[in-house]
């Protein structure tokens, strides 16, 4: 495992813990204080996170499988969307700024580019 590739593992670990973290805050921190649908936004991006946290992960020490494009845009693209898409729900659930919501949509982008990266 190259340098910036071990420094995508330790980044993946502490982003699945955080994820975890999160989803639990969610779900027992939240639970009766926010509507149905901020429960759902909360939901969703803790699901997210942990999901690609576990992708960030296996690009990491995968990375030999990889080609040289996949190496160079997958990991950040990724770790991108994980603070977009999921960071800009939570602050949006836990704020109610919705302006925040326009950002998500830039994470789903860097999410989808992160695993069409991995297809080159």
């Amino acid at each position: 495992v190259t340098m910036a590739m071990s420094a995508y593992v330790k980044i993946a670990g502490v982003s699945g813990a955080c994820a975890i973290g999160l989803g639990a805050f969610g779900a027992h921190g939240l639970r009766g204080k926010v509507d149905e649908k901020s429960m759902a936004a909360w939901v969703t991006a803790s699901q997210y996170h942990l999901a690609h946290s576990v992708a960030l992960l296996a690009m990491a020490v995968g990375e030999k499988q990889l080609s040289a494009t996949a190496r160079t845009y997958a990991p950040p693209l990724t770790l991108a969307g994980i603070v977009l898409f999921s960071g800009s729900l939570y602050a949006l659930v836990l704020t109610g700024v919705k302006p925040l919501g326009a950002v998500t949509p830039v994470g789903g982008l860097c999410l989808i580019g992160g695993w069409l990266s991995l297809a080159r």
